[in-house]
């Protein structure tokens, strides 16, 4: 019995959106599936497997580019994980570069705290805030956070 499901079983099958399996399929990391009389597209064991890869992969880290390039080294009949390796490599020096950054981060607001005045001023909005103090949050905490919905004033 061949096995075969249509793009919102799939999908569902991998907690994802049917636009998220056409995108794959744009980007050349899932395969352009076969369509069945009615033009509706016809997926089998082999896409699940691969959805199934590209979800941990997913999880790992990798990007969609990293993902495809492995793909690409497979279907090419070559071995893969020595690239992975240098991808992990890779990931895992960015991930030391974060937290040493994060690191000096905390020190330099430890320093700032310990050295805070809650004494309020006159002439500017928040003295702790408008020290001379050349301190940067590092990119890593200041890139598409979600807003903090706790600050906002409840009325």
């Amino acid at each position: 019995m061949k096995l075969e499901w249509r793009i919102g079983a799939l999908a569902r099958a991998h907690g994802l959106n049917p636009k998220t399996i056409r995108y794959y399929e744009a980007l050349g990391i899932l395969p352009v599936p076969a369509r069945n009389p009615a033009g509706y597209r016809i997926y089998g064991q082999a896409d699940r497997e691969r959805l199934a890869f590209i979800g941990k992969a997913k999880a790992i880290g990798l990007t969609l580019a990293d993902i495809r390039d492995v793909l690409t080294l497979y279907n090419a009949g070559a071995q893969p994980c020595g690239h992975v390796v240098a991808l992990l490599d890779q990931k895992l020096a960015s991930i030391d570069a974060q937290l040493d950054a994060l690191t000096a981060f905390r020190q330099q607001l430890m320093t700032l705290r310990a050295g805070a005045s809650t004494s309020e001023t006159a002439d500017c909005i928040c003295g702790i805030i408008e020290q001379k103090i050349a301190i940067r949050a590092p990119r890593i905490l200041t890139e598409k956070q979600p807003p903090n919905r706790s600050l906002t004033p409840q009325r």
